[in-house]
């Protein structure tokens, strides 16, 4: 097939990229940027919302697909691992190695961009197989870590150290690594003697959001939000390590009618906490809606007939954000928030402290804990329209400096150079 010389075919790879989690996310903007830069994207995973023509869709790649979700279970519930659970392992992992394989001819593929399935192991067979396919043919792969398997309690306690080891991620020549935040550089350094490319999560600020269309006009009423009640929106989903707890004492000590909206599900790592979090509300008196069912990542209907909005419609009618987690790989949400001009709330978590404070963002922030200074800084912000307006404009301003679409672009253009040597006169100096 003829090709620009500087065009490549890149094939993304993943367990999913659908809906509107971290990692399907940036893998768009990802795929944006890249197919502005001449090259062509193509998808392989589980579940995939990309388009058809350029997907190959394994049901196995799937981090809940039956079989692999019964070997998630076994290897981060047990010290010693069953044979048969070994045996399923590597029966599956071979046939994804061939999966892999296929894509990558049928495609034409000219290097593997790895969305996480090399950092997080919810797949162990799809780590495996990919491990063993560059492995043996040392073909070119960016791997794009968005947090690793040692920064999450509940992979700690396992039967399948062997298998972190090999493949979550593995050391090989022909891997470049990517990494989202500095302490993540720090760790993989530190833990495998792997070296990495930092390149932050982006937005693309170079073009704002368009204000609210006739359908997202509604937002408010079809969410329950009353005329003189304030609307908080929690833009994440309910898991643990979001500290939903401190949005829901932040409404309940600041004393004025408000409601919090939360806007995705527990997603894969059940649902004790969200029933945490329901009896915390209602201890606290807080009104708090649960809407995954109808913030989506496309508009539609659901089966009763509401509407559905994007988290897109639903931003510009918040007002406050509020963003109390504990952990963070980076933060699409503090991001989010900055591109729809919000108030953001901001527990001091260690990367927005490493990585994002010291860029000089104003933000509400807190640091473990709501205190009386926390209250008295969102009860500023929400009765004085212009300090709000001034935070947000000066955060866009510097997010645009930073966390930009042509600040993706720059580390893009380097890595792919990196990989297949700089364009030199319309050529390349190598080709694979």
């Amino acid at each position: 097939m003829d090709r620009s010389p500087v065009s490549r075919r890149v094939g993304f790879v993943s367990t999913r990229f659908l809906g509107t989690d971290g990692v399907s996310l940036e893998t768009s903007k990802w795929a944006e940027v890249l197919e502005r830069l001449g090259h062509r994207c193509f998808y392989f995973a589980g579940a995939s919302d990309r388009a058809p023509e350029r997907s190959r869709v394994v049901p196995e790649a799937l981090f809940s697909h039956p079989e692999i979700h019964e070997i998630y279970t076994v290897a981060f519930s047990q010290r010693v691992r069953p044979p048969e659970t070994t045996r399923r392992v590597l029966q599956l992992k071979d046939y994804l190695k061939d999966q892999i394989g296929a894509f990558v001819r049928d495609f034409e593929i000219d290097v593997l961009l790895v969305e996480n399935a090399l950092a997080i192991p919810l797949n162990l067979p799809l780590g495996l197989a990919l491990t063993e396919f560059i492995a043996e043919t040392g073909f070119v792969t960016l791997a794009h870590h968005h947090d690793f398997f040692w920064e999450r309690k509940r992979f700690l306690v396992n039967c399948v150290w062997d298998y972190l080891n090999m493949a979550f991620p593995p050391h090989l020549s022909s891997i470049r690594h990517v990494v989202i935040n500095s302490s993540a550089a720090n760790q993989l350094s530190l833990r495998t003697g792997i070296s990495s490319w930092l390149i932050p999560n982006v937005m693309d600020l170079d073009h704002p959001p368009p204000p609210p269309d006739d359908y997202a006009r509604d937002v408010r009423t079809a969410l329950g939000v009353a005329p003189d009640e304030r609307f908080f929106l929690q833009p994440t989903r309910v898991v643990q390590r979001k500290g939903i707890e401190h949005a829901i004492e932040l409404v309940n000590r600041l004393g004025v009618k408000a409601r919090l909206v939360i806007s995705n599900a527990s997603g894969d790592e059940g649902d004790d906490y969200e029933r945490r979090v329901r009896e915390y509300a209602r201890l606290l008196n807080v009104p708090t809606n649960f809407e995954a069912d109808v913030i989506k990542d496309r508009r539609g209907r659901t089966a009763e007939g509401r509407k559905i909005y994007t988290l897109w419609d639903v931003y510009p009618h918040a007002d406050l954000v509020t963003y109390p987690s504990d952990i963070e790989g980076f933060g699409n949400a503090f991001l989010e928030a900055i591109y729809f001009k919000r108030p953001i709330v901001v527990n001091n978590y260690s990367i927005f402290d490493i990585d994002i404070k010291p860029k000089g963002f104003r933000v509400i922030e807190f640091d473990g804990y709501i205190t009386d200074e926390t209250v008295r800084r969102v009860k500023q912000v929400l009765d004085e329209p212009a300090v709000a307006r001034q935070m947000a404009e000066h955060n866009y301003q510097l997010a645009k400096q930073y966390y930009s679409y042509a600040t993706l672009e720059r580390r893009l253009q380097m890595l792919m150079a990196d990989c297949f040597g700089e364009q030199r006169n319309g050529t390349r100096s190598a080709e694979r």
